[in-house]
């Protein structure tokens, strides 16, 4: 006899702060990443150290969340520790609310995979310390 067929629910990650997987995100494009960060982020944020409603982002890549200074984080931010790579903005940039609750910062998002790899193609190349 065979055991009938279940439904299972799918299993948790063993990370379960992961809420996207970046090894399967598409190649970003750093024109179309640029076009995304002047629409949803330049409101806020420079890709250098001046800081606007949010904190600059010269040097984002390797930064411990909540520490550049003079800038006035929330609890949150300083609390969780984030090291702001590839892999962990592919996730914040997801739904920041969610990857860090408290945050000051009032983006709800972008949802869409590619929008997100764009935008970090950008962030990686206009925010490096040269």
């Amino acid at each position: 006899l065979t055991p009938p067929l279940h439904h299972t629910a799918p299993t948790k990650s063993s990370h379960p702060e992961t809420m996207a997987d970046f090894a399967a995100a598409p190649e970003g494009d750093t024109a179309k990443g640029a076009k995304i960060f002047k629409t949803k982020c330049a409101q806020c944020h420079v890709t250098e150290m001046a800081h606007k409603q949010g904190p600059g982002l010269k040097g984002l890549f390797g930064r411990v969340s909540g520490t550049t200074e003079g800038f006035a984080y929330s609890a949150a931010n300083k609390n969780k520790g984030v090291n702001w790579g590839e892999e962990t903005l592919y996730d914040y940039l997801l739904n920041p609310k969610k990857y860090i609750p408290g945050t000051k910062m009032v983006f709800a998002g972008l949802k869409k995979p590619q929008d997100r790899a764009d935008l970090i193609a950008y962030l990686k190349e206009s925010t490096a310390n040269a």
